[in-house]
């Protein structure tokens, strides 16, 4: 019984706000306190999310932006780790770089847009730079920290069996580090997720931030809506499959 009470606490905990939401929403649009163009009805949305699910756009939409999720990701998880842990290793890599990279961090991705497409055009590769820009610098940082905190009683038992370089980067400083890191990877992944989205909307012919500009150039709201809430899921779910495929690589730490 306790437990089926927790359960039941737990799922209202999660359902309450949405729920209100939903029936603000719903009491809106009833009164005719706002006009359908500014604000559809729940009806018309969940009847535009079939729509587009039976002709296959959405899944097509979601699966263009996936994939290029996917590729900038992975090289900005390389980059982020590999140069992130150059310099929490050296004080004077981290010298070289650190002045440049807080300089370019500073400027919003959205500003970079424009460049980056003035560089690579409005192809692929476009996405995927502007992708590797906005997701690097979380890993990067994340794991320079988790690196410099490794504590020093590690690193002297470590020189006490005299262990290589390579051995301690390997069975100690990455151990210490990994919880910074996967910090790291989950805002990087998040980020990802919503600059390629912010790109598709400036300049993309595919993919789900196209399809929501494209909606609002043709006033759809209900389309819109559709893109903004399917967005919204995909990138819950990502963080929850990352979270467990990271959790179920380091069950030391759970």
């Amino acid at each position: 019984m306790k437990g089926g009470i927790k359960i039941n606490t737990r799922t209202i905990n999660y359902l309450a706000l949405p729920i209100l939401v939903l029936i603000f929403w719903e009491s809106v649009t009833k009164l005719k306190l706002v006009p359908v163009s500014m604000l559809p009805p729940i009806e018309m949305v969940i009847e535009s999310f079939i729509e587009q699910l039976q002709s296959g756009q959405l899944l097509n939409d979601i699966t263009i932006s996936l994939q290029r999720v996917l590729i900038g990701y992975t090289i900005s998880a390389v980059l982020g780790i590999g140069l992130g842990t150059l310099m929490g290793l050296s004080e004077k890599v981290n010298r070289f770089f650190m002045l440049s990279i807080n300089s370019v961090r500073q400027i919003p991705i959205i500003a970079w847009v424009p460049l980056i497409i003035l560089w690579a055009g409005i192809d692929e590769a476009s996405k995927i730079v502007i992708i590797v820009m906005g997701a690097t610098f979380p890993i990067l940082l994340n794991t320079i920290n988790g690196i410099k905190l490794t504590p020093k009683e590690y690193i002297e038992v470590g020189y006490l069996f005299r262990m290589s370089k390579w051995e301690l980067l390997r069975k100690v400083y990455f151990p210490a580090a990994i919880p910074s890191i996967f910090v790291g990877l989950r805002l990087g992944l998040g980020t990802s997720w919503m600059v390629v989205v912010a790109a598709e909307i400036i300049a993309a012919s595919s993919g789900i931030g196209f399809r929501i500009n494209d909606a609002r150039s043709l006033m759809e709201p209900e389309v819109v809506l559709v893109g903004m809430i399917v967005i919204a899921v995909v990138g819950v779910l990502m963080d929850q499959i990352l979270t467990r495929v990271l959790k179920k690589i380091t069950p030391w730490l759970n």
